[in-house]
């Protein structure tokens, strides 16, 4: 099915990083053009690099802060500028927070999800709606979580982030498709996937990674937590005219976790 995004235009953020990376190499295997941000900038250089040697000139990569406002607007500019438009964006760029209970939360420590996991695809929605309305067709793929749509003892910050993301993804389908601008917005809510999002678990476990991905699968009736390929083509379909009349969604991807 190569080609499935051929003249797309997509903008990652948090695209150093494991979910990131899977995305990009399935976006760009299919035919899109890529800007790929993070605060890591080197890891996102490197990303670029790397597919830019199976994919010519397919990749660009930008140093970006997502709680910034300033260079969501910079970063934005840049890549319409040097990719020639923009027709996709994943609001992918998040952190996991700490665990602990909510009479323990540090205040500074919420806010500090919220910035990143929320306020981030607030901005990247309200400066990438102009372009994406140009390019006839858009896509908006804003990355919640299971744990958005289902509460968890000790991940208050996390959990009402990725409950924001949902619904708000809600709210920008329905705007945009009261404008009629041809954009689309959906979510996608991921169970555990095998990335650096579950060090914490990880840590929990004594350093034992089998242990503590063991301990996450037996509740997922799949019995096995996710790969970030498991996250990427579900990506790649909401990013492609294949889902083109498929807006305010939200995709669940938990092995069966959530029908329980």
């Amino acid at each position: 099915m190569s080609g499935r995004l051929e003249g797309k235009i997509a903008l990652i953020t948090g695209a150093a990083g494991g979910l990131g990376q899977a995305m990009a190499r399935r976006m760009a295997e299919e035919g899109a053009r890529l800007a790929l941000t993070d605060i890591d900038e080197a890891g996102a250089r490197a990303l670029a690099d790397a597919i830019n040697a199976d994919h010519p000139d397919a990749a660009f990569a930008y140093a970006h802060d997502v709680t910034d406002e300033g260079q969501w607007i910079d970063v934005i500019e840049r890549a319409v500028s040097d990719l020639g438009g923009l027709s996709v964006l994943v609001n992918n760029a998040g952190i996991g927070g700490e665990l602990k209970p909510v009479v323990e939360t540090d205040l500074d420590a919420w806010r500090r999800v919220q910035a990143i996991n929320v306020e981030s695809v607030m901005l990247g929605c309200k400066h990438a709606i102009p372009h994406l309305a140009k390019s006839g067709r858009g896509s908006i793929v804003n990355i919640s979580s299971i744990a958005g749509l289902t509460a968890t003892p000790g991940m208050g910050p996390y959990n009402a982030s990725k409950a924001a993301v949902w619904l708000f993804s809600k709210t920008v389908a329905l705007e945009c498709a009261k404008a009629r601008n041809g954009v689309r917005s959906n979510s996608v809510h991921p169970v555990f996937i095998k990335t650096g999002i579950l060090d914490p678990f990880v840590a929990m476990a004594g350093g034992d990674e089998a242990v503590a991905h063991d301990k996450l699968a037996r509740g997922i009736p799949l019995k096995r937590i996710g790969e970030p390929d498991d996250v990427a083509w579900c990506v790649v379909y909401l990013a492609s005219d294949e889902s083109k009349f498929i807006t305010g969604a939200e995709f669940k991807i938990d092995g069966g976790m959530s029908a329980q």
